[in-house]
């Protein structure tokens, strides 16, 4: 799509962000089938388990699917545009780098916990606990933290100040999610309370 949208191939910040892409794809499902296999079907079957939350089934598939084919349209036609300015390569080559951090902490966060489903539900059937380990010392909900920080400088890479409206949307579902998913799993989740009373933020150590 990113290709598609640009008209050509000759473009690096394309090329890039899919070799990126690919490598924390690959790399994290990776290290999911290794550590926890179980996870993975949990991941596959979840939207179809009946204690889905119901609103997760429409932010879902806005922040996972609309909204990064929207950012991928709109990056690779500003590309073909120039509707804006190019930032300096090494600019470009930092929001990479924080993109890619953002991601790390992502699948940190979904080897750590092997909850980390795909779809807002206590796990009743998988035998659910509070997971407190690995960066869920520092935040609740760290996987969220890290794909807010990569859409944060995705429209950086790009050097795209159309991308900023697709991210700010991803980054605002995000933030609504969290904060549902947090009080469901305040009143759902046994220990979930108590957890919250040990690491108070949510998303940003010390703000919120």
């Amino acid at each position: 799509m990113l290709f598609l949208s640009a008209g050509h191939l000759q473009w690096w910040e394309g090329w890039a962000y899919t070799g990126m892409t690919l490598f924390v794809l690959v790399l994290s499902r990776s290290l999911i089938l290794l550590k926890n296999p179980d996870m993975a079907r949990e991941r596959a079957e979840a939207g179809q388990k009946k204690d889905v939350k119901g609103w997760d089934k429409i932010i879902v598939p806005l922040i996972a699917v609309y909204g990064p084919l929207v950012s991928w349209i709109i990056a690779g036609l500003d590309e073909r545009f120039s509707w804006t300015p190019d930032l300096p390569d090494y600019i470009q080559v930092i929001a990479l780098g924080v993109m890619f951090l953002g991601n790390m902490i992502a699948t940190w966060a979904m080897v750590v916990n092997r909850f980390f489903s795909s779809h807002v539900r206590v796990q009743v059937d998988r035998g659910h606990t509070v997971v407190s380990a690995g960066p869920y010392q520092v935040v609740r909900h760290p996987g969220y933290a890290g794909g807010i920080l990569a859409w944060i400088a995705a429209p950086v890479f790009f050097s795209s100040y159309w991308v900023v409206i697709p991210s700010i949307v991803v980054i605002t579902l995000t933030i609504i999610r969290t904060a549902l998913e947090d009080r469901m799993l305040q009143e759902e989740l046994p220990g979930y309370r108590g957890y919250t009373k040990r690491v108070r933020c949510r998303l940003m150590p010390g703000i919120w």
